[in-house]
């Protein structure tokens, strides 16, 4: 464990991993099993199972094409809840403001997170504001933590050799529109961020395919190829990507080549990746399709009985490229 945090603790790769797992999980007497993207409990002497979870936000820009920072802040923790297969319900907010931030921009997110929430279907109960010196924050960060019912089982079943894995639309467009806002790149007009609530889309799938979804998360820091990279960590099954079938926009791929970084570490704010059963795979496919979040889904890997706890991608020209976690930060403050 290296003395001091760097950015390259927030990125979703080795060394937030290494933070979670080393340090922070083993101060409040968690196991590493037990994490995932929100905590399920049985309140006493209720029988239903609930899920809770929270989230940090400290985007810059905070505004940017596609939302800004109040916007992810309400649908990132209904993403959270949504992936587990629990239901939204209430959320808490929690503001950090600095000395001199305009009124203005606090309304203008104010009202982007009440319309996200109206969108979503949750409700904002509670919440808490601190404001504090100038040069203290940046301008505004907010805590969004968020309760969920089980009204079906929760997502999380073995998952097997065959299995295939789905994307419910393009990849890396909130990272790169972050960027590009970042950078004033002038090219990529039109380009905007993914950023989009999933529980509609999620709970038709569970209620249509009770059985057939094995697991779900929301692809944000880290990208896709961190997501899979935990889900094969340390499993007898290895995760095949097909680059002839990632959904990547033209535009994404030039601010990435510019960059000098890779569209499947970058954050997505509105992107779920499920694992799915061989045999229902195209009828979850077409049933995604169907929805304005899920339009343009595809299958874009398998699960195989080779290279266990990897993750590679078959490339176009029939080679083979490793995916591994990274241990840098390619894009910081993007969520």
């Amino acid at each position: 464990m290296v003395e001091k945090i760097t950015l390259a603790h927030g990125s979703g790769g080795k060394l937030m991993n290494q933070l979670i797992g080393d340090l922070i999980t083993k101060h409040f007497g968690m196991k590493e099993e037990d994490i995932d993207d929100a905590y399920v409990f049985i309140p006493e002497p209720d029988t239903k199972r609930f899920a809770f979870t929270t989230d940090t936000f400290t985007v810059s820009p905070i505004f940017f094409p596609g939302g800004d920072i109040g916007k992810l802040a309400i649908n990132g923790t209904v993403n959270d809840l949504s992936v587990m297969g629990a239901k939204p319900l209430f959320l808490s907010v929690g503001f950090v403001i600095e000395e001199g931030f305009l009124i203005s921009d606090l309304e203008k997110i104010l009202s982007s997170m009440k319309g996200a929430a109206d969108y979503a279907s949750v409700r904002i109960v509670t919440g808490d504001t601190k404001v504090v010196e100038q040069g203290k924050a940046d301008r505004i960060f907010i805590n969004t933590t968020g309760i969920g019912k089980f009204e079906a089982d929760i997502q999380r079943r073995p998952i097997e050799i065959g299995d295939k894995v789905i994307i419910n639309g393009t990849i890396g467009d909130h990272g790169i529109s972050i960027m590009a806002e970042r950078n004033k790149f002038t090219f990529t007009r039109g380009l905007k961020s993914d950023c989009a609530p999933l529980n509609h889309l999620i709970l038709n799938l569970v209620k249509k395919f009770p059985e057939s979804i094995k697991f779900m998360r929301d692809p944000t820091r880290g990208g896709v190829a961190s997501v899979l990279n935990e889900i094969a960590k340390g499993k007898p099954f290895g995760i095949k990507l097909y680059e002839e079938m990632l959904p990547i926009k033209e535009e994404v791929k030039g601010v990435s080549e510019i960059l000098g970084i890779d569209p499947l570490y970058i954050a997505n704010e509105g992107k779920v990746i499920i694992i799915v059963k061989d045999k229902d795979a195209e009828d979850v496919l077409d049933e995604m399709k169907k929805t304005k979040e899920g339009k343009d889904a595809h299958i874009i890997g398998e699960v195989i009985d080779k290279y266990p706890g990897k993750v590679y991608m078959e490339t176009t020209i029939g080679g083979r490229r490793i995916l591994p976690l990274l241990t840098g930060e390619q894009l910081p403050r993007i969520c």
